[in-house]
């Protein structure tokens, strides 16, 4: 990787993990530079948020493009074009394929509202709720060719209270990325893991 990764950041919606990773870029924290942030949704708040930064932005319509693999062709010229060399997955609703797995081997991550490998998919604080389990949490993990099946990197856990709605909890677990993202994101970059089968050490 180089000197001076460049990330590129792929989101859905409100962009609170994308600002708290603009954030550790601004600070130093994540010694890199964030080259694009990519929306397959035109109302995503993530635009709003990197055009602030005065960072590159575009919406990419799925709906335009007749399969998935053209779609994501669109999502990987965008990246290239922009020398990204590490893929980040901010609350990016859609499954990747393997082809495109395949053009960023070992350098896509993702954040998981979950504690993985518990409660894959896009519905993981209902299914919690529904399961009855009392902790819950969220997984960062790099990204292979299976849905949230990747090698985790870190995981922080949060109690799941009597009361909670699929909102309340999906608030406190969100807090909970926006402090472990920055983190997994600034060991990567910094070369400071290794992968070993599903094994991820992380080197002082």
């Amino acid at each position: 990787m180089k000197d001076k990764p460049i990330l590129g950041v792929l989101c859905s919606g409100r962009g609170t993990n994308l600002q708290s990773i603009l954030t550790a870029v601004e600070s130093g924290q994540i010694p890199a530079s964030i080259g694009v942030v990519l929306t397959d949704k035109p109302e995503a708040k993530a635009l709003e948020r990197a055009e602030k930064a005065g960072i590159p932005h575009a919406f990419i319509d799925r709906r335009a493009y007749e399969t998935r693999r053209d779609f994501e062709e669109q999502l990987v010229a965008k990246l290239r074009q922009h020398d990204v060399s590490l893929v980040i997955l901010a609350g990016f609703m859609r499954i990747l394929s393997p082809y495109f797995v395949q053009q960023y081997p070992g350098r896509i991550l993702n954040v998981h509202p979950a504690l993985l490998p518990a409660f894959p998919g896009a519905h993981a604080h209902r299914d919690v709720l529904a399961y009855g389990v009392k902790v819950s949490g969220c997984t960062i993990h790099f990204v292979d060719e299976g849905t949230d099946s990747g090698p985790i990197i870190l995981q922080a856990a949060v109690p799941v209270l009597p009361e909670d709605t699929e909102e309340t909890l999906a608030e406190r677990v969100l807090d909970e990325e926006h402090r472990l993202y920055p983190r997994a994101i600034a060991l990567c970059v910094k070369g400071q893991l290794r992968v070993e089968g599903r094994h991820v050490h992380i080197l002082s």
